[in-house]
């Protein structure tokens, strides 16, 4: 089944003259809105289970040893991103078939169920075994959706964002992460100073999970809203003259160069953010033996900050460009990592809260430029596919196992400052990526005309 028999006609809401575009801001704004709802649900699951690790240990995974258990609950979440290629490679090429919007909505409904299930499973006291296989199996599921998720996120803002706002639209998609990460680190805070330790290993820990079905139904309304990205409406068009449906070896081997490029920026991304936002709250408790409720309140306030400047250095980022701003945070996390980390392990408020700010500030470069550099990355009639299959392969490999491998990594060599030398080694590959990359800010996607604001400029 081809595209032109599947997907909608171009809106009334998007004015096309000769090959120039202008969408409507407010058609603009609800598609900014839903991707960012969905990238919110996605990583409140992911940030609630980071958060929680140690509790979902004892639930899970009963033994005496506290480090088995962390690297048991940290392998179960890093099962999740072995399926995500998979899901790439399904979610990916049939958004470049049948619609962004389509595929959008299916991993929104499958990352509320598995997220929702997890809520529901009985603990290893009371079924023993079957424990930690169930949460195994919805983990599975999310990380099968949330391998088309996050590529059809990014595609979608990137394809309706004007050119020259391309970066301040995009940076949006990871303020819906932080605003995910704080819901979940909040109420995890909240549960953990309110409910004894009891409590909170017999019922307390559901909470968080159980809390995805109402936010999925909300998410799922507001992308059946949405109507299909103008990008994709025009390569619709051709497709009904010249435009063969594009193989899967294609969008590998046709793209190797991107693929490649796309990789390396996904694992400088990807581990740092995994670092920080999901392995520091445990790194805190249970190998620098800090205050729970403090570590992740310091965690909290780190990603409130980064809130509060994203959607500035996603302007910054158009402005200067988006390359020398991914520049900076691969040179700044080489060089202040072990300063960072030295001053995170001197264990006061002040040094825990300054070493982590620095981080969080640094990871900003990434979270704001991201999401505008990986989807110009590759043409309109492989984006979603080719960036699907780069974005989750390197994901796999490397930053949804970050937690598992640091933490072996210093049981291992019981050397506290592996996580400062792993995003040392991080970084130096980003740097080469950025050497290598071409600079796509304020300019046309490859494979589209112009993106404008106004109708009078798609005119011009």
């Amino acid at each position: 089944m081809s595209a032109a028999t599947v997907a909608a006609p171009p809106s009334l809401s998007v004015s096309r003259h000769r090959d120039a575009t202008a969408t409507d801001p407010a058609l603009v704004k609800r598609a900014v809105r839903a991707a960012a709802l969905g990238n919110a649900m996605e990583w409140f699951d992911f940030g609630v289970y980071s958060y929680i690790a140690v509790t979902l240990g004892k639930v899970f995974f009963p033994s005496g040893n506290p480090t088995a258990q962390l690297l048991s609950t940290f392998g179960a979440f890093a099962a999740a991103f072995v399926v995500r290629p998979i899901g790439g490679m399904v979610f990916g090429p049939l958004g470049d078939r049948i619609g962004r919007q389509k595929v959008l909505a299916v991993t929104m409904i499958m990352m509320a169920v598995g997220t929702f299930a997890i809520g529901l499973i009985p603990s290893y006291a009371t079924i023993g075994v079957g424990a930690p296989v169930l949460l195994l199996l919805a983990r599975l599921v999310q990380g099968f959706s949330t391998g088309g998720e996050y590529a059809g996120a990014t595609t979608f803002i990137a394809e309706y964002a004007p050119d020259k706002k391309r970066g301040f639209l995009g940076s949006w998609l990871e303020f819906g992460t932080l605003a995910g990460y704080v819901g979940g680190a909040g109420l995890v805070t909240l549960m953990t100073a309110l409910l004894s330790t009891h409590d909170l290993v017999s019922w307390g820990w559901r909470i968080p999970f159980l809390i995805a079905g109402p936010m999925g139904i909300i998410g799922l309304y507001l992308r059946m809203r949405l109507e299909e990205t103008p990008a994709f409406a025009a390569e619709v068009e051709k497709a009904e003259t010249n435009r063969p449906k594009v193989a899967l070896r294609e969008m590998v081997s046709g793209q190797w160069k991107a693929l490649a490029l796309c990789m390396a920026l996904v694992l400088i991304y990807n581990v740092t953010d995994y670092m920080l936002l999901s392995y520091m709250p445990s790194y805190l408790t249970s190998e620098l033996k800090y205050d729970e409720t403090h570590g992740l309140l310091v965690v909290l306030g780190v990603m409130v900050l980064m809130m509060i400047v994203q959607p500035f250095a996603g302007m910054l980022s158009d402005r200067i460009g988006l390359r020398p701003m991914i520049g900076v945070g691969c040179a700044g996390f080489l060089v202040l990592s072990v300063p960072a980390l030295l001053l995170i392990r001197q264990g006061s408020l002040l040094a825990v809260a300054l070493g982590m700010g620095a981080l969080g500030l640094l990871l900003v470069c990434f979270t704001a430029a991201m999401p505008a550099a990986l989807p110009a990355l590759f043409p309109t009639r492989v984006r979603y596919g080719s960036l699907s299959i780069g974005f989750n392969v390197s994901v796999s490999l490397f930053g949804g196992t970050t937690p598992l491998v640091v933490t072996a990594l210093i049981g291992a060599t019981g050397n506290m400052m592996m996580p400062a030398y792993y995003m040392m080694a991080a970084s130096v590959i980003g740097g080469a990526a950025v050497w290598f990359m071409a600079e796509s800010a304020g300019r046309p996607l490859p494979g589209s005309g112009p993106a404008v604001e106004r109708r009078e400029d798609a005119r011009r």
